[in-house]
């Protein structure tokens, strides 16, 4: 046991989430009450915290033709994507189903791009026939494809390649997506081969680039390098006669899950529109598609402790949110903060814990090694779960999906009901 630290440290997602009078509060509203009103696990975001991520970007981005396209696989829930459409925003998807929910929060068709690697011919129709902005494409294979698509339908589909410019984002393998033995993109040296090809095709018509290298990137010596690398390419596609509309850098820029400091997204974008004016590309129309940095430190989980476990080897702190509503931790080991709703006092005495879930799995833990004054039916909050959460959630173990709420200053509102048991099997039969 040890005593605990007295200054901790700022908690990700200040100054919207703070101790007040000893007590956890998102922007203005008490978790402990919110945990005791719709139960737990529980997730719980705040408005203002999204607004102000966005907020940052656009402050970067002022001035510049520019459209931010939040890539809503980070987390896709109604409300949310409402919220940043209302704001401005456009929608990175990778399914029809995105692009279903991006239509049913009011998205205009033409602010969406269309990425990933494994677009079927029925999700190329559905994009093409409500008029998505521009598909990303990722392989000679899928130019041919959704050509042959196009044509068939009487359509043209405005395209860009997004090119693999073997850049290390300095981040997780199973998140770095911009080095040759990633599964995205088109490698950088048959870029300009693959954008030859695809102004013969009849069904495509070429608008733009695309790169993304990756995600949770905390500094900003990868992007210059891809800008770069991409600044290149265009400038040899042009010089073949084939004009580029508009660049998209992708996302894919970090938060703070553990003292992370990645580069606040408007000075970040002050360094790489300089390198695009030296290059004189300062006029070109850009994309980008955050999606982490909008939402992840905007979010928390809230989780009740069932049992305190000692053990020979380690002490278990047993929760009752698990993988199923926390992927990340047993997908990556990623990290993310464990509080109390209720401050420890200055001189409380720690215990080592990992804070596990409930589920049949020894991959189930949100948290290894932490020092933590807590005792059974107290609360806790898992930090930075906004993002690669509840999109990423199961029903593993039988376990229905957690509520969702949307705080807002003094309110807070349900955007998602808490699953019950007969919603887990009503589509099956006996």
């Amino acid at each position: 046991m040890n005593p605990s630290p007295s200054t901790p440290a700022p908690l990700p997602g200040a100054p919207f989430l703070h101790y007040q009078d000893g007590q956890l509060m998102l922007e203005q509203l008490p978790l402990a009450e919110l945990a005791r009103q719709h139960g737990t696990p529980l997730f719980v975001y705040s408005k203002a915290a999204i607004l102000a991520a966005l907020a940052a970007y656009q402050r970067g981005l002022a001035g510049r033709q520019a459209l931010v396209c939040y890539a809503m696989k980070a987390n896709s829930s109604l409300a949310i994507l409402k919220l940043l459409a209302e704001a401005g925003c456009g929608f990175d998807i990778v399914s029809a189903g995105e692009l279903e929910r991006a239509l049913a929060v009011g998205a205009e068709p033409g602010k969406i791009v269309f990425s990933g690697v494994g677009k079927t011919r029925a999700e190329m129709r559905c994009a093409l026939e409500v008029g998505v902005g521009c598909f990303n494409i990722e392989s000679q294979a899928e130019l041919d494809v959704l050509s042959e698509v196009a044509t068939a339908g009487g359509h043209v589909a405005p395209i860009s390649i997004r090119v693999n410019p073997n850049v290390d984002a300095r981040t997780h393998p199973y998140i770095s997506t911009g080095l040759k033995g990633n599964k995205f993109g088109i490698a950088h040296e048959q870029a300009l081969a693959a954008y030859r090809h695809a102004a013969t095709l009849p069904g495509l018509r070429v608008t733009g680039i695309d790169c993304h290298i990756g995600s949770q990137i905390t500094e900003s010596t990868p992007y210059l390098e891809a800008m770069d690398r991409v600044l290149d390419l265009v400038t040899a596609i042009e010089a073949a006669g084939i004009p580029i509309q508009h660049i998209d850098f992708g996302g894919g820029l970090g938060i703070d899950y553990n003292g992370d400091t990645p580069p606040a997204a408007d000075l970040l974008w002050q360094q790489l529109l300089a390198k695009m004016d030296a290059r004189g590309f300062g006029k070109r129309r850009i994309l980008i598609e955050p999606g982490r940095s909008l939402v992840g430190n905007a979010g928390i989980c809230l989780t009740e402790v069932l049992f305190l476990k000692p053990g020979e080897q380690k002490n278990f702190c047993i929760v009752d949110a698990a993988m199923n509503d926390l992927p990340r931790p047993a997908l990556y080991e990623a990290f993310h903060r464990i509080v109390p709703l209720a401050e420890a006092a200055a001189d409380a005495v720690t215990t080592t814990y990992d804070v596990v879930g409930p589920v049949c799995e020894s991959g189930d833990w949100l948290g290894r090694d932490r020092a933590l004054a807590v005792r059974q039916g107290e609360l806790l909050a898992v930090l930075s779960a906004g993002a690669y959460c509840m999109s990423m959630a199961s029903n593993y173990n039988t376990r229905p999906r957690a509520a969702e709420l949307l705080v807002d200053g003094t309110s807070a509102r349900v955007i998602r009901q808490r699953e019950t048991l007969p919603d887990l099997w009503r589509a099956e039969s006996v």
